[in-house]
């Protein structure tokens, strides 16, 4: 009797492998949108393509890292009532999510000097919003895609 092999797609994958494919799916989505703003903008400016490749991870990192916060901050406030309290709540999570792409600015700088340069109105930092907002909306339409496939 032959053994049929199985098709890799049947097999029931783990929370782990789940989340390895939706991160490295991230990270590949951010690097075409940093290589896409470097080709076609003249504010941002990537030495090479194995400088994006690493500052898309970096990025993710950052970005998850902030979102994570803004959960945190936000589950706190859920357990809090009042009107009072859900205006600060949502205060609070503009003003980590907005002020957080400041320091996340200043991280890809430090981490990454003269290799990588956003520039323009701001120093750089309207274009950084532009970049990040682009790869968010991206990631976006990916998972949307990939649901709609199931």
């Amino acid at each position: 009797m032959t053994k049929v092999p199985t098709v890799a797609s049947a097999e029931v994958i783990s929370t782990s492998q789940r989340l390895f494919l939706r991160y490295f799916t991230a990270i590949l989505v951010d690097l075409v949108v940093l290589n896409l703003f470097s080709e076609y903008s003249e504010n941002v400016v990537i030495e090479s393509f194995t400088i994006s490749l690493f500052a898309a991870v970096f990025l993710q990192v950052l970005l998850k890292l902030t979102l994570l916060l803004e959960h945190r901050v936000g589950d706190y406030f859920k357990a809090k009532e009042g009107t009072g309290v859900q205006v600060l709540r949502f205060f609070i999570a503009w003003l980590i999510l907005f002020g957080s792409k400041f320091v996340i600015l200043g991280a890809v700088d430090f981490a990454f000097g003269d290799w990588i340069h956003f520039g323009g109105l701001g120093h750089g930092v309207l274009i950084f919003i532009a970049v990040v907002v682009a790869m968010l909306a991206a990631e976006e339409i990916i998972v949307r895609f990939y649901r709609r496939l199931g």
